[in-house]
Parts: structure tokens; C-alpha cells; sequence
């Protein structure tokens, strides 16, 4: 998979491309990362990229004519531009665009950028919660991150990312490591027990109740299977 990040701030995403899961990823030709510093496109001696808006009002917004030359050379993608205005990010969307050959983020910043950029370009506007940044740039962090880690192989073990929050429609269940017992507080006895399928049907209690806890509308939008409404029954039950 192919991502380009189109960004005033390159150097902020050093930490990223160079540490952790991303860098083996990268290391191990998994996904092909391009940081693209948008002054490079900027005309003039001060490649200046930002001019006051039309009509008056507070801030800057980003000119056309950059975003334009270097979305040009990028034809074959789909763009995403961050906005606080765009569809709530989620692991839904991250399965999607997982499905493309290569994705082009634009970090938004400022006022925002010229509109014409967003109606001859832009396939998609993301947000990642009701809040404002000072630029799209870790929000241009989250979504690559979201879906670098399904890309097969990445992480060492599908099932990491299998048993996720969110993946599958529920928040997830709680983990334990050594030691078994730890200032008096004891790791639940299932976990200790070696039987495989007592301790799934532990972790699928335990998610649905998180959920039901945490977030009941996850519940409300999943089609349940019969376990799973007999579970939400048993933790009622226990109430």
C-alpha cells in the first residue's frame, strides 16, 4: 500500500516513519510512505502558501495553486483531507480504505484551504473527534497508523488486531500478564485454566459487558448472534 501525506510540517512525522510497528513495516516493504512538504510546490522566492481569505475574517487559508500541482501528479489516488467538518473517523473506515492501492492525506491547517482544492480533488473528508487542532497533521498520524497495522504481516499476529476494540463491532475485553497475583490482586481464575473455550466465552462476556457499560450504542448497531444475546441476558440477569 501506497500513502502520501501532503503537509507543511514534514518533520513532524519523523517520529512516526522511524520507530515501532510503522518502521518495521516500512523496513519490511509492507507500505510505502511519502511525506510531502507542500512548499515545494509554492511559486516564488518565499514559497509562500497561505493568503487571507476573501470576504475578510480572522486566519489564513491555504492557496490553490500548490495543492493543485501536487495533487496533479497524484491521479491514480484516493484523497482524504483531515477537517474537524469531515465523517468520524472509526475502524470501519480504516477497513475500507485498507481496500486501496494507495491513499493521499492532505494535514489541513489554518482556516482551512481553498475550496476549489476540495471540490476538484478531495474524495473524502475525515475527522477524528469533536475538537479542533492546530493542523491536520496527527490526525494525518492516526488514520495512516489505523490502517498501516491491518496491512497483512505488519503486526505478528492477525489476531492482534482481530480481537481490537471497534474491529468487529464491540469494545475489547480485559487483559492480564504475569505474575499471576500481584499485591493480593489476583489474575481471574478462567485465564489460569487451560480451557480454550471457557476462556473465549470469558472474553466475549467480558467485551459485551464493557460495551453495554461503555458504549451501548455499539450494541444497538450490531446484528447479534444467538451467544451473544444470550450473554447480554446472563450480565442483565446479574445486574
Amino acid at each position: 500500500m501506497k500513502i502520501n501525506i501532503l503537509t507543511l510540517f514534514p518533520n513532524m512525522f519523523d517520529g512516526m516513519i522511524n520507530e515501532s510497528i510503522i518502521k518495521k513495516a516500512l523496513n519490511n516493504n509492507l507500505v510505502e510512505i511519502n511525506i510531502i512538504n507542500i512548499r515545494d510546490y509554492a511559486k516564488g522566492k518565499h514559497k509562500v502558501t497561505d493568503d487571507y481569505p476573501f470576504g475578510g475574517g480572522p486566519g489564513m487559508v491555504l492557496k490553490p495553486e500548490p495543492l493543485f500541482e501536487a495533487l496533479a501528479e497524484m491521479k491514480d489516488s484516493k484523497v482524504i483531507l483531515t477537517s474537524p467538518q469531515g465523517e468520524m473517523f472509526n475502524q470501519s473506515i480504516a477497513k475500507k480504505l485498507l481496500k486501496e492501492k494507495e491513499i493521499t492525506i492532505i494535514a489541513g491547517h489554518y482556516e482551512g484551504l481553498d475550496e476549489r482544492v476540495v471540490d476538484t480533488f478531495v474524495d473524502m473528508e475525515i475527522s477524528i473527534g469533536d475538537y479542533v487542532l492546530t493542523g491536520g497533521e496527527l490526525p494525518a498520524m492516526v488514520i495512516s497508523d489505523a490502517i498501516i497495522r491491518l496491512i497483512p504481516n505488519v503486526l505478528n499476529n492477525s489476531k492482534s488486531f482481530e480481537e481490537d476494540s471497534f474491529y468487529n463491532g464491540l469494545l475489547d475485553h480485559p487483559h492480564y500478564t504475569r505474575p499471576a497475583e500481584y499485591k493480593e490482586l489476583k489474575v481471574p481464575a478462567v485465564l489460569l485454566s487451560g480451557n480454550h473455550e471457557k476462556i473465549r466465552k470469558w472474553r466475549l462476556k467480558e467485551a459485551l459487558k464493557r460495551t453495554l457499560e461503555r458504549r451501548p450504542e455499539l450494541i444497538k448497531e450490531r446484528e447479534l448472534s444467538k451467544e451473544e444475546k444470550k450473554t447480554i441476558e446472563e450480565i442483565l440477569n446479574e445486574r
